[in-house]
C-alpha cells in the first residue's frame, strides 16, 4: 500500500473504521434516508462498507461485492437521497475532525458514483 493512499492519509483501519461507525450512526438518524435501513443486518453491511472504502481509498485488496449500480438498483433512490448520504458522509467526517483536503477527496469519490447509485 503506498504511504501516499488516500487510506494512509486519513488514518488506516482505525479512522476509516470511525469513520464508518460515525457515519451508520447519522444515516440511521436522518429520516430522509433511514428508513432503507429498516430491514438491513447493521453489522454485516457496516462490515461491508468499511472493506469497500478501505478498497476504494487505496488499501490493499479488491472488493469482491456488487458493484455500485447493481447494488442500488433495488432501491429506487432519487437526489434527495443521494445527498443525504453524501452531507451524512461528509458531517461524519468533519465529526473526526479529519483535514478538509481529506474530506474533499472523500467526498469526489463519493460523487464520482452518482448516477450508478441513482441508476442514471
Amino acid at each position: 500500500m503506498s504511504e501516499d493512499s488516500l487510506y494512509q492519509r486519513i488514518g488506516g483501519k482505525p479512522a476509516l473504521e470511525a469513520a464508518v461507525d460515525r457515519f451508520y450512526a447519522r444515516v440511521l438518524a436522518d429520516e430522509r434516508i433511514a428508513h432503507f435501513f429498516t430491514t438491513v443486518d447493521m453489522k454485516t453491511q457496516i462490515q461491508k462498507q468499511k472493506r469497500f472504502l478501505a478498497v476504494v481509498f487505496g488499501a490493499p485488496g479488491t472488493w469482491e461485492g456488487k458493484d455500485m449500480r447493481k447494488a442500488h438498483a433495488h432501491l429506487k433512490l432519487e437526489e434527495i437521497h443521494f445527498t443525504a448520504v453524501a452531507e451524512q458522509l461528509q458531517g461524519a467526517l468533519e465529526d473526526l475532525s479529519v483535514p478538509a483536503d481529506l474530506i474533499g477527496e472523500v467526498m469526489a469519490i463519493a460523487a464520482s458514483t452518482h448516477d450508478d447509485v441513482l441508476g442514471l
